[in-house]
């Protein structure tokens, strides 16, 4: 009994730990991307590149299939992105890259891709959007991206995770109900990023306090769908989000990246879409 409790005890030290995926698949997968929408234009990258239920807001949410089927493919001027921030899950099934675009030469804000690995082993995205963000000081295309830190939480079954997000989004959305601001600091890991005004994304804690106070004091959020890894420790969300304008009553989506850490569930990417108001 001893000799095999040792046996034991030698393998389970012996045993390496499960190897953290490399996030380079996910930056590769964005690049093919881009690359086929120069090559082949938006329409038939965008429909090569998604999975069948992968969404967009167009201003609301759609599938991206139903969007950019019925359109006709015509030519149209150079749309350009690299990405330059990216994060995968452990359980290499859900990713993510954001970074800056251009269209026909001029900035064309900041997108955000969330990608998930299909059966086969390739790679399609779930969502695509983007904000206004300037381009400030973002390196050029070809710049190596850097990488969201790896999970640190417990493993879960994606169910428990999208569960003890929900939660979290419960939480946040009563406290943004009187003070945004202080629902997001309250939940915001240190290495966050917080986008969707014109200004350069945030990723410093003091551009994200300059973010959220360009935010709505009080803004109401409603869930809507999203996606978790099947390990349990990433999880993308987003929904609906209304708030007052002075006396207009706005409306816009939200689109968010949480990840599971020792100290809990923490949002590390959040940005808020307004929904154009109609010319009038």
């Amino acid at each position: 009994m001893k000799a095999c409790s040792l046996i034991l005890a030698a393998l389970l030290v012996s045993t390496p730990a499960l190897a953290q995926p490399d996030p380079s698949v996910v930056v590769a997968a964005e690049r093919a991307f881009a690359a086929d929408g120069l090559a082949h234009g938006i329409k038939r990258s965008f429909l090569a590149h998604s999975a069948p239920d992968a969404i967009l807001f167009a201003p609301d949410p759609i599938k991206a299939h139903d969007l950019y089927g019925p359109r006709p493919d015509k030519p149209h001027p150079p749309l350009v992105w690299w990405p330059l921030w990216a994060g995968i899950a452990r359980s290499g099934d859900l990713g993510f890259t954001t970074g800056p675009s251009t269209f026909d030469g001029k900035e064309n804000g900041w997108y955000f891709t969330v990608w998930a690995r299909q059966e086969g082993g390739g790679w399609k995205w779930i969502y695509d959007g983007g904000s206004p963000s300037a381009h400030g000081a973002a390196p050029p295309q070809g710049s190596a991206p850097t990488y969201l830190t790896p999970a640190t939480g417990p493993q879960a079954s994606a169910a428990a995770a999208m569960s003890a997000v929900q939660a979290a989004e419960t939480t946040l959305a009563k406290a943004a109900a009187s003070n945004s601001a202080g629902a997001y600091l309250a939940i915001l890991a240190p290495d966050a990023r917080v986008t969707g005004s014109p200004a350069v994304p945030a990723t410093t804690p003091a551009a994200v306090k300059t973010e959220l106070a360009a935010r709505p004091a009080a803004i109401a959020f409603s869930p809507l769908g999203g996606r978790a890894s099947s390990g349990g420790d990433l999880v993308w969300t987003y929904g609906d989000a209304r708030w007052t304008d002075g006396r207009k009553d706005r409306r816009g989506h939200y689109v968010r990246m949480w990840q599971s850490r020792a100290d809990g569930w923490r949002l590390v990417f959040d940005q808020i879409l307004p929904v154009a108001e109609p010319a009038s």
